[in-house]
């Protein structure tokens, strides 16, 4: 059957890939998002760190009321010319159409491109369409854009460009249990690995219906550990949660980390904080 494809990688599924998506809805309701199980920059041997965990990102996709997601093994089409790998997708899905970003690039050397689309669509009969750039404050939207707002504390920003809110996930662990001692008790959970981090600090944040004050860095007034931690107060929550998988969405940062003189100054800013998270 004759598919309405969609093409690109789609890490984040922010406001600028939605339009993409929306353009082929627009066009057709048979569509086909056509992606990759992994980042191509792992394929060349770069670090690459998600916005949402990948199964995040595709559920965002079907739920945009994408019919079906196929996502394919990067390296059984890395070597494929732009030519090679048009000629698949026409020759696998008869496309209808053919809906891209402005930026998408494809096949070796990424010569293959909008404009490269556009010629090809006459005589493999499929309409192209190109969505063109989303500006938020003179910038381009973009995952990388994204990831910079991310890595650099702007979290309300990343989240209406997301359309939802940037999170992170993991088990419960046991820490020095610091936080039950000054009575702020915290769930502790590690930073995931291959998710794009935010810099060290105080944070607003929920996870479920529940208020968190979330503190992620290296504890210098307690001088704990060498390693970062990621410590979540529940405001108004005792349950015990050790050995739970929890997901913690950011909402805001409200300070940098910093060294205290003192316990008590350090639990008198923590009651701050909490203020400041409860009066939101």
């Amino acid at each position: 059957m004759c598919k309405s494809l969609i093409l690109g990688f789609f890490d984040g599924v922010h406001i600028a890939h939605q339009a993409v998506i929306n353009s082929a809805l627009r066009y057709s309701d048979n569509t086909l998002l056509i992606t990759f199980k992994e980042s191509p920059a792992k394929y060349f041997g770069k670090d690459f760190k998600y916005i949402l965990p990948r199964q995040e990102s595709l559920k965002k996709i079907k739920n945009l009321g994408v019919k079906e997601i196929l996502q394919l093994d990067f390296d059984l089409v890395a070597n494929m010319s732009a030519k090679d790998y048009l000629d698949f997708l026409v020759r696998e899905f008869s496309p209808v159409s053919i809906s891209t970003g402005f930026n998408h690039t494809f096949g070796q050397n990424k010569s293959g491109n909008a404009e490269f689309l556009s010629d090809y669509q006459d005589l493999y009969g499929y309409k192209y369409l190109c969505s063109e750039p989303v500006k938020y404050n003179g910038n381009i939207i973009s995952s990388t854009y994204i990831k910079q707002l991310l890595k650099t504390g702007h979290i309300e920003e990343a989240n209406m460009l997301l359309g939802s809110n940037f999170f992170v996930e993991g088990i419960v662990i046991k820490g020095a249990q610091i936080g039950q001692t000054i009575g702020f008790p915290t769930a502790n959970i590690h930073y995931p690995e291959d998710i794009v981090q935010i810099p060290y600090g105080v944070y607003i944040g929920k996870s479920a219906n529940h208020k968190i004050v979330l503190n992620w860095g290296l504890k210098p007034t307690v001088n704990n550990t060498k390693q970062p931690v990621l410590e979540a107060h529940f405001i108004n929550f005792t349950d015990n949660l050790y050995g739970k998988k929890i997901k913690i969405e950011l909402i805001k940062k409200i300070r940098d980390e910093r060294k205290f003189s003192s316990i008590e100054e350090l639990k008198e800013q923590i009651r701050k904080d909490i203020t400041v998270c409860s009066e939101l």
